[in-house]
């Protein structure tokens, strides 16, 4: 058999300077991919997954039609590309513009986050990812089992572990066939490791506390960290700085600025997640509480209702939460315990102060009045879901409201705890 063809709608004819990943064509200019880093990446990671698929099919025409096709398609269809984004720009607020090296590092980030949303969506039993069947759904379909039964469940479930881990492969290999000097690689390559493995523990930390019953306010945050802020925002913007040769300072700068804004940008969605309208955010509200996901919202609002001693509020949420029957008139009562405890004020309160801190951060770490440092601040201001920008960044719509006040201590004193 021939070797592999892509599907037209994810690999498609590339054209140049993009249509190989290796150096037989040179690198798109700096000034090129200012001009539209998500294209820029695309067309690598086009390029990049060409040469994936083609080993995929060395290796077994099945296993390289069904699983690694599939791999390639969910990375480059529907995702916004933050990451690389964050990259780039920070790469270039600092004064550098290592062009190849950066977009391929950019893929690698790319295939990280598919191997988390795989492996996410198989933990959570979800049956859609944006607006699709999730990839475990779709492979039991292909496969002809008979939809919700048991096999086709088990056959889905353990095909998609597989395919994350190929992505992981994948980004792994992508990294470490990036051109990079040994200064860099070594930089680069610490913020590489740790990355993957706050990951694991956050996506660990995250499921422990929903099989538990919940979490303290500090191990929420916690996971809050390690699962989003982390591998989200952090260490791409950590990456992007080994790249250019930052300093330490600028460096920690910017890994603070990243990791604010990650926070914040998880508090809004949690809000999100139960009072956003379905139709804006794009996914049922309350779902966050059926599952029993142990939020920072969730457990700030039992704190303050243990702390108050209201036995009403704590009795709603003992009975609800986890319950994946909930009722729209049991999501009211749990949105009025949010609201009454104050949890819901407090949570909007911390995003905001993060906000600001990122931005502060920020400032410290790069010149914002220059062209890549404003493309930075941004990039930011969108991730921590500023509301004076238009609401077009991760998580779509944000919560109404006017701006926070001074933050409790809750948060802040967890933060300096854990989260550095």
């Amino acid at each position: 058999m021939g070797r592999f063809q892509p599907a037209e709608h994810s690999f498609g004819e590339p054209s140049p300077p993009y249509e190989s990943f290796g150096h037989c064509h040179p690198d798109p200019s700096s000034e090129d991919v200012d001009a539209d880093v998500v294209e820029a990446v695309l067309r690598t990671a086009r390029a990049v997954l060409t040469e994936r698929a083609a080993e995929a099919m060395d290796n077994d025409v099945l296993f390289a039609e069904e699983l690694a096709r599939r791999v390639a398609d969910f990375t480059l269809d529907g995702g916004k590309l933050m990451r690389p984004r964050l990259l780039w720009w920070a790469m270039r607020a600092c004064g550098a513009a290592e062009t190849g090296a950066a977009l391929r590092l950019g893929v690698a980030l790319e295939l990280i986050q598919t191997c988390a949303l795989v492996h996410d969506d198989v933990m959570d039993r979800s049956r859609l990812r944006r607006g699709k069947p999730a990839l475990h759904i779709g492979l039991a379909e292909h496969a002809g089992l008979p939809p919700y039964s048991a096999q086709a469940s088990a056959f889905g479930s353990s095909a998609a572990v597989l395919a994350g881990d190929l992505a992981l492969v994948w980004a792994d290999d992508t990294v470490a066939e990036t051109v990079l000097s040994a200064t860099q690689r070594r930089r680069i390559g610490t913020h590489w490791r740790a990355m993957r493995t706050e990951m694991v523990a956050g996506q660990y930390l995250d499921l422990h506390g929903q099989f538990s019953g919940g979490s303290s306010v500090a191990q929420a945050l916690r996971t809050t960290c390690l699962k989003s802020a982390s591998y989200s925002v952090e260490r791409p913007l950590a990456i992007g700085a080994a790249l250019a040769g930052a300093d330490e300072q600028t460096t920690d700068a910017l890994r603070e600025a990243g990791r604010c804004a990650g926070i914040a940008f998880q508090l809004r969605d949690d809000l999100l997640g139960v009072f956003g309208d379905p139709a804006l955010t794009g996914k049922p509200s309350g779902d966050d509480i059926r599952d029993g996901k142990p939020t920072y919202l969730l457990a700030v609002a039992r704190t303050y209702a243990e702390a108050a001693g209201d036995e009403e509020a704590t009795a709603v949420l003992g009975r609800v939460t986890g319950d994946a029957d909930l009722t729209e008139e049991e999501l009211a009562d749990v949105r009025g315990v949010f609201e009454v405890t104050g949890a819901r004020a407090h949570v909007e309160q911390e995003a905001e102060r993060l906000h600001d801190r990122a931005v502060r951060s920020l400032g410290q770490a790069v010149d914002t009045d220059a062209h890549g440092g404003r493309q930075l601040l941004g990039l930011l201001r969108t991730v921590s879901g500023d509301r004076r920008d238009p609401p077009d960044g991760p998580g779509g719509t944000r919560v109404h409201g006017g701006r926070a006040a001074a933050a409790g201590p809750v948060l802040a004193a967890a933060e300096e705890g854990r989260t550095r």
